[in-house]
Parts: C-alpha cells; sequence; structure tokens
C-alpha cells in the first residue's frame, strides 16, 4: 500500500470499521505487552515477597524510560500523522528519522548514568533494607536495555500513526512472547533468580527493537534512515510538542509509583508487594483501552490533518461508549475476583492478599470513568492541542495523586495509601470533561462554518 492509498484508507473508510481494523491489533500489542509486565511479577513471586517488592519498586524506573520513548514515539509520531495527512511525505521521513534517532541516544545517556549511581538510584526510588539487594540486581540489568527500549517505543507508534497496526503488533507481540518463554527458562532452570527475570526482558526488548526496524521497512512505511536525521530547533519543538502529554503522563507515573513505594513501605514488605501487584493488574485492565485509544490516535491525526473534523467527533464519541461499557464489565469481575486476582501472584503471603484485595475493589470502583480521561487525552494529543492534553495526563498521575499520596496516608493509614488511585480518578474525570468538550464545541462550529461558506459561495 501506497502513502497516497493510506491517505485513502484513513480519510474514507467508515469510521467504526476503521477504528476496529486499527484498534485490534493495537490492543492485543498492549494486553500481550502488559501481560509480559505481569510474568516478571508473576514467575518472581515464586521466589519470596522481598523479590516480588523489588519488581514492584523498578517499575518506577521502566515508567519512566517508557515515557522518554513516548516523549519521542508520540511527539514524532503525531507530527508524521498530520503531514501524510497533509501529503507532505519528506517532511515526515525527516521527523521518523529524528524521534527515532534522538531516543535511542538519550536511552543511552540514561542507560550510562544509571549503572554510575545505581545504588542511590535503587535506594531513591523506594528499596527497604531488606529489598535493596534485590532491586539492584533487577534494576542493573534492566538499564543496559534503555536504549533499544525508548528507540523500540518510537518504532512501535511511528508505525501505528502511519496506519500499519498490524506491523507494529507483530513487534512488540514476539518481543512478548519470548519474554514469557525465557523467564522461567532464567529463573528457574538456570536457577538466576531475579536477575533472570531481567535477563529476559532485556533480550526480548533487543529482539522487538530489530524486528521493528525491519517491520518499518515494510508496507510503504517510511524507511528510517540516518541521512534524515536532522535534529533542527523545528523539529525538537514539534516532538515536544506532540510528546509532552505522554511524557507527563507516564513521568508522573514514574513518580507516583515512587512516592507509592515510599507511602507502602511505611506498612512492611508486604504493602509493597500488595500494591504492586495492584498495579500491575490495574495497568493489564487499562492496557485493553489504551490499545483501543491508539487505534483511534492515526484515524484522528490523519483526519485532523485533512480537515475532516466530523469524522474526528464521530470516531471520540464510538471509543467513548464502547470503552466505557467494557471497563463496567471489567470493574465487575475484578471487584468480585480480587481475592483470587492478587493470590495468583503471591498466594503464599495472606497479608499481601489481604492489602491487595482492598486496594483492587477500590481502583475498580473508579476505572469505568478512565474511557473518558483516555480518550480526552488521545485526542487532544493527536490533533496539537499540546496544552489541554498536558493538564489531562498530569492530572491522574502528577496534579491530585501526587498531592494525595502525601496526605491521605497521614490521616487514614494503609487506606489512604489503597484509596489514593480512586479518588484521583474522579477528580481527572471532573477536570477533563470540560477541557475536551471545549475543543469537540470549536470543531463542530468550524464545520458550521465551512458549510455555511459553501453554501454562499455556491
Amino acid at each position: 500500500m501506497s502513502q497516497e492509498d493510506k491517505f485513502i484508507y484513513m480519510t474514507t473508510t467508515p469510521i467504526p470499521r476503521l477504528i476496529g481494523e486499527l484498534a485490534v491489533p493495537t490492543i492485543i500489542s498492549m494486553l500481550v505487552t502488559s501481560f509480559y509486565n505481569m510474568t516478571d511479577t508473576f514467575f518472581v513471586g515464586k521466589i519470596n515477597t522481598q523479590s516480588t517488592a523489588a519488581v514492584g519498586i523498578v517499575f518506577s524506573v521502566m515508567a519512566m524510560i517508557q515515557a522518554l520513548g513516548f516523549l519521542f514515539g508520540h511527539g514524532s509520531g503525531n507530527y508524521i500523522s498530520r503531514r501524510l495527512g497533509a501529503k507532505e511525505f519528506d517532511d515526515a521521513a525527516r521527523m521518523a528519522a529524528t524521534g527515532f534517532f534522538l531516543a535511542f541516544i538519550c536511552g543511552l545517556a540514561i542507560a550510562v548514568a544509571g549503572l554510575v549511581f545505581l545504588e542511590p538510584l535503587a535506594v531513591a526510588i523506594g528499596s527497604t533494607p531488606t529489598t535493596l539487594p534485590y532491586t539492584m540486581d533487577y534494576l542493573g540489568i534492566i538499564l543496559l536495555g534503555t536504549p533499544f527500549m525508548t528507540s523500540s517505543l518510537v518504532l512501535n507508534n511511528q508505525l501505528r500513526f502511519q496506519g500499519s497496526a498490524v506491523y507494529a503488533m507483530v513487534g512488540i507481540v514476539s518481543g512478548a512472547v519470548l519474554n514469557i518463554a525465557l523467564a522461567p527458562l532464567f529463573i528457574f532452570t538456570f536457577d538466576t533468580g531475579i536477575a533472570g527475570a531481567a535477563i529476559a526482558t532485556v533480550i526480548s526488548q533487543i529482539f522487538s527493537f530489530f524486528l521493528l526496524l525491519f517491520q518499518s521497512r515494510k508496507g510503504g512505511n517510511i524507511k528510517i534512515r540516518f541521512c534524515n536525521f536532522k535534529p533542527n530547533a523545528y523539529y525538537i519543538k514539534q516532538v515536544f510538542i506532540g510528546g509532552f502529554p505522554s511524557l507527563c503522563r507516564q513521568g508522573l507515573g514514574s513518580i507516583a509509583a515512587i512516592l507509592l513505594n515510599h507511602g507502602a513501605g511505611i506498612y512492611g514488605d508486604a504493602a509493597i508487594a500488595g500494591m504492586s501487584i495492584v498495579s500491575r493488574v490495574a495497568l493489564f485492565a487499562g492496557s485493553a483501552l489504551i490499545g483501543f485509544g491508539q487505534g483511534f490516535q492515526p484515524v484522528c491525526g490523519f483526519n485532523y490533518g485533512a480537515g475532516l473534523n466530523h469524522r474526528v467527533r464521530e470516531g471520540f464519541w464510538f471509543c467513548v461508549k464502547y470503552a466505557t461499557v467494557f471497563l463496567l464489565f471489567v470493574s465487575a469481575l475484578g471487584i468480585a475476583f480480587a481475592p483470587q486476582i492478587v493470590g495468583v501472584f503471591r498466594k503464599e503471603d495472606a497479608e499481601v492478599i489481604e492489602i491487595g484485595t482492598l486496594a483492587l475493589r477500590i481502583q475498580c470502583i473508579s476505572l469505568p470513568l478512565s474511557a473518558w480521561i483516555v480518550m480526552s487525552n488521545m485526542m487532544l494529543q493527536s490533533i496539537g492541542k499540546a496544552v489541554k492534553a498536558s493538564v489531562v495526563s498530569a492530572a491522574r498521575q502528577g496534579l491530585f495523586f501526587i498531592p494525595l499520596i502525601l496526605i491521605l496516608p497521614y490521616f487514614f493509614g494503609l487506606l489512604g495509601v489503597e484509596v489514593c488511585q480512586a479518588i484521583a480518578d474522579v477528580l481527572s474525570f471532573a477536570l477533563s470533561v470540560p477541557l475536551c468538550i471545549s475543543v469537540l464545541n470549536e470543531m463542530k462550529s468550524q464545520k458550521k462554518k465551512e458549510k455555511k461558506m459553501y453554501n454562499i459561495t455556491k
């Protein structure tokens, strides 16, 4: 399929069918990726509670690494989709190279800095004296894969924003499946413990990197060429405009995870482990929502770039409606089977199950609100409304969660830790509604003006 054919496909295919075709591969990618994120928690949980806690602690660093990848991936991808919608193909190719190489360079810098300051970093992200050795073993290896993780996320997102969700899915899912196979092999067969889980993760990330790089050269996609790498001020600015909301969401999520580790750590390793399990389960539940929204993003970018605002609005309402119904169903299952879900990861520790069960049930109550929050963020980001998108991105894990995790445990103890995310979700929903509605009304009024001008000229 040529780039011209992609333009026709993205701007003329009926919205429900188009989003469905693009969303199914991204949903599969997100679910499998989230599942393999849980793989380490599951297999490491067979070792001891400290190892389970250590994986949860290091997750905050992985979230920060992902934030960097999403900054360059979403920043370049949003720009690429709008340029392709405007048929400016050479400009899109230069942005693709810029986003990819900048992500690899920044990932390399983070890996070096993290390894040099490994122990202080492990303590800073919430390690207790009993979990510190496990955290250092796991984190030291994870950092080696940082440049491959960041640049893989860029390739994945650039493929999605070009409408090649299947190619992106193959690259991500293949690495995830490899990790699921390697983790128990290294942990148990080779008896490498928590370090084995990290080795399996890094190998799978490197495999995904090369497969995605290969996929980017197929199907009429933009090829990554070093000759197109021109990191001037304009392209860097566009990357930050398009990617800053993702950086806010993921970066603040990392800070929130660190504060959650510190807040739970006061109540022991079982509390850290329990909250870590709940975070991973919630991430898995939300991954399908993110995948659905990622199927909407290229539709949004292409059609907004082509001036077809009515298709953007139609796609938004389609996604919100079906995502809400899905999350209501997931929430009901989470509330009903919370003890069994938590027990899958650490059934040997009754305290972990008790803490995790209550936290999971509370979080499920507010989960359906994420449909509006996530779709609002993705639409605003894809059409270049960087300020509003950044506010929505920052709200859930930053503007609301961080103050809550610092205040509520002081008054309510461990319960204060467990209810923070649910309260943050409610407040984020209340903030995102007026921000998104104003943009939807703006696009609607533009359509009326265009129709009126057309009638006058006619």
